[in-house]
């Protein structure tokens, strides 16, 4: 039978979190790429997926894929500053002291589950956009494809509108939620 548990993170969680956050941050603006960014959340999954994890750990973390897709998907056309506010919230994963060593049996990743909720929350406008937007393409290329015709020709064509729509509706949404729109997460924000 399943068990619910809810926990609060005080501000003094949560400003623990932002240290980590502006420490791994001042680390990769001269040490590490984008790219050594996105590798270190890869490997996160990677060296997750490879121990025996509790259920609601593992589900947080396959989050995480989404967002690192969101980054390198060139059909989805990030701006830049949107493609640094998403590589931002994942240098957290590239900071080897991060709250508790990955190493712990059972635990380790509990710090990094708890990071990709706040992570989530953070970019919900974005991750609905962009999955959304895989749903079309998916959808579309499967279309043309049934249909007996080539899914590229013209592929651009056919990702733009679609994109255009879906990046406004996200961006109308962070501004809103920025500006005191709504927010799941409450008052906090994370600084990226």
């Amino acid at each position: 039978m399943p068990l619910d548990i809810t926990f609060t993170l005080s501000d003094q969680d949560l400003d623990h979190f932002q240290k980590i956050v502006d420490k791994a941050k001042s680390a990769m603006a001269t040490d590490q790429s984008a790219a050594q960014i996105e590798a270190a959340a890869k490997q996160l999954i990677v060296d997750a997926s490879s121990t025996d994890l509790p259920e609601f750990i593992a589900d947080r973390l396959a989050k995480l894929d989404t967002v690192i897709n969101m980054v390198g998907d060139e059909e989805w056309q990030l701006r830049e500053d949107e493609r640094s506010r998403i590589l931002g919230a994942l240098v957290y994963f590239c900071d080897p002291e991060d709250l508790i060593p990955d190493h712990i049996p059972g635990l380790g990743f509990l710090d990094d589950a708890i990071y990709v909720e706040l992570v989530i929350r953070e970019l919900r406008a974005e991750i609905e956009s962009y999955e959304e937007f895989c749903q079309f393409r998916d959808a579309e290329e499967k279309r043309r494809t049934d249909q007996g015709l080539d899914p590229h020709v013209e592929r651009e064509e056919w990702l733009a509108d679609k994109r255009a729509a879906l990046h406004t509706r996200m961006r109308k949404r962070r501004s809103s939620r920025s500006s005191g729109g709504s927010s799941s997460g409450g008052g906090w924000r994370m600084r990226w």
